[in-house]
């Protein structure tokens, strides 16, 4: 039983693969300024992070390799909706200035026990209507 890694529950792989993908993005010139942001209980952001003056909002998606399905596909329009809410919430209350901003979605593939197969980024993956 020792030395013998173990699965990780859903909620853990989704804290590692964040993890992943802030460590990702910031080893590409990016400065993260927030994670996991929300308002009160409402819809949550991610990733908050900055380059060259955009501001990126970052939902970042977890899968195994084996899953038939690319996580962004997951990124519904109901769940961009709830993305760019948040990120009003966030220019509103933190920045309290105009940004020029974007949606961006970072998939991490993880196997069971938490190691990183493969990160892909999509920048400008949805826009705010």
């Amino acid at each position: 039983m020792f030395g013998r890694t173990c699965a990780k529950t859903k909620k853990e792989l989704g804290r590692i693969a964040e993890d992943h993908a802030a460590r990702y993005l910031a080893s590409r010139g990016y400065r993260i300024k927030d994670r996991n942001f929300r308002l009160s209980r409402g819809p949550e952001v991610d990733i908050i992070a900055e380059r060259k003056d955009v501001l990126v909002c970052v939902e970042v998606k977890s899968r195994s390799a084996a899953d038939e399905f690319a996580p962004r596909d997951q990124v519904t329009p109901w769940k961009q909706r709830q993305i760019i809410r948040a990120a009003s919430g966030y220019i509103q209350y933190r920045e309290r200035r105009e940004r020029v901003m974007r949606f961006d979605i970072v998939e991490v593939y993880l196997t069971p026990e938490g190691r990183v197969q493969k990160i892909a980024h999509y920048e400008g993956a949805f826009q705010a209507r």
